[in-house]
């Protein structure tokens, strides 16, 4: 009789092969291109079936085949229980934690107490761990990092961590950039946190319009509104939309007594604080709290800042301005074809807030450039007087904003230019950028710097048009005098 030796091969076999080789392709896949010119430079030709793998390991776990652990996910206050079947060896070689529970268990059943939103999301966790793939939607990216933060899953927790930077501007029906802000700040995440703190800062006007002005946190609320680089319309909106904040959250009066006192009164023009002082509720009711800062807005505007000087500090929030895109602070501009050629444009800004100043106009021209190149690269002649061609690709983007005219009326300000870049992001417009010139220059020297203008899709352009919004600053602190 013919023994045969044939036997069927145990599943934690096959798992074991199957992860040794993802494993084995995990590690050497930084190496994969040179490895790959190699094989191709002797004749070679390589073959890549990884994805059948991956078909095949996601099979492995929806079939329950070789299972050698049950994982029972309860889910804390509630009876409800969610059971799956995985693969010890799975389990530790994505997870130290996985590998410490399972080292300590005395069963084949591990309980996991999750909270509802992470349960929601546990069996998206697990296909993950076995394929290295999963979909993410808004609502979910919080519950997905805290598991993988949970479980010392750094590849799916940095990848999360980038997803939702990433899409700060896309549509959600009641807004996730607030909720996400206070999560990154629960969790200590520098780098979400302050990506979302820059995104409501620089689209602050879209944001007072949503729903999701109202679920600002008030320590969210306050280090925002102590911030000079938000973008919105005007100083006049956000107190308004402070006031309906204010309406709808009811926090306690010291709260709303700080709020009040961060408004820049003196960059809301003299007829409009009037009208506040007499139709708005909150200001009637809080009026003692702010008397004092009402009572210096009003002497900004009534006297020259230069003569204000002599008695007051005017180096304080109260005057200095935020980025307000409306007609007086500043003017959009969009460059068609931003690469074809140079571009320039005039626009006309009051001279300053104070109402003393504000009748008054200064024009600025703007000139924006492609493809600029320093003088050392730059056409010279030859001794017999040909021009040398100019090496035009190493020029770079570069704008410049001046004013038309000089005026003895410009002594005591200085000017803050800041020049603003939109794009498309999910569909939304939103500001892409933010530059700042000092105040003694005219060009900010960063300016797009890293933008490929050439590339019909790049990130910088909506619709092959490169979007700006110039904004003038006018500050009062560069020839006052102390007070006496």
């Amino acid at each position: 009789m013919v023994r045969s030796f044939e036997k069927e091969i145990p599943a934690w076999v096959y798992v074991g092969s199957l992860l040794l080789f993802i494993h084995f392709y995990s590690v050497t896949v930084s190496g994969a291109a040179l490895k790959q010119e190699a094989a191709l430079d002797n004749g070679a030709t390589v073959l890549n079936h990884s994805m059948g793998l991956v078909h095949r390991m996601e099979t492995l776990l929806a079939m329950g085949n070789g299972s050698d652990v049950t994982l029972r996910v309860q889910t804390v206050n509630t009876d409800e229980v969610k059971v799956i079947q995985a693969h010890s060896l799975v389990l530790t070689l994505q997870s130290d934690v996985f590998e410490e529970l399972l080292l300590s268990r005395n069963s084949t059943v591990v309980v996991l107490m999750v909270t509802p939103d992470c349960a929601a999301v546990f069996d998206k966790f697990v296909r993950y761990l076995y394929t290295g793939d999963i979909s993410v939607r808004l609502d979910q990216a919080i519950s997905l990092h805290r598991l993988a933060s949970k479980y010392h899953v750094w590849g799916l927790q940095q990848g999360l961590t980038q997803y939702m930077t990433q899409h700060l501007s896309s549509e959600s029906p009641t807004g996730h950039v607030v909720g996400w802000y206070n999560y990154a700040l629960q969790i200590g995440d520098l780098t979400l946190q302050d990506s979302c703190l820059q995104y409501l800062s620089w689209n602050l006007s879209s944001v007072l319009q949503s729903g999701e002005w109202s679920s600002i946190s008030e320590d969210l609320l306050l280090s925002l509104l102590q911030r000079s680089d938000l973008i919105l319309q005007s100083e006049l909106e956000l107190y308004e939309a402070l006031e309906g904040w204010i309406n709808q959250n009811q926090p306690v009066s010291t709260t709303v007594e700080s709020a009040l006192r961060t408004v820049r009164y003196g960059m809301i023009p003299p007829h409009h604080l009037f009208r506040l002082q007499k139709q708005s509720p909150l200001m009637l009711k809080y009026y003692e709290s702010i008397r004092n800062l009402l009572y210096l807005a009003f002497q900004f505007h009534s006297a020259s800042p230069i003569q204000l000087a002599k008695y007051f500090d005017v180096n304080c929030s109260i005057f200095t301005p935020r980025n307000y895109l409306s007609s007086s602070w500043g003017s959009p501009w969009v460059i068609n074809n931003p690469t074809r050629d140079d571009r320039s444009f005039s626009f006309q800004t009051q001279l300053g807030p104070s109402g003393h100043d504000s009748s008054k106009r200064v024009t600025w021209n703007a000139l924006f450039s492609p493809r600029w190149l320093p003088l050392s690269s730059r056409s010279t002649y030859t001794e017999l007087g040909a021009m040398q061609p100019t090496r035009t690709d190493g020029g770079r983007p570069r704008i410049i904003v001046t004013p038309a005219t000089s005026s003895p009326e410009f002594a005591g300000v200085s000017f803050q230019k800041t020049v603003i870049v939109m794009a498309r992001q999910q569909g939304k417009v939103v500001v892409r950028h933010v530059y700042n010139f000092h105040q003694s220059t005219e060009e900010t020297g960063d300016f797009l710097v890293d933008a490929d203008l050439q590339r019909r899709a790049s990130e910088y352009l909506i619709d092959s048009s490169l979007y700006l919004h110039i904004v003038i600053k006018p500050l009062y602190h560069t020839l006052l005098v102390a007070r006496k």
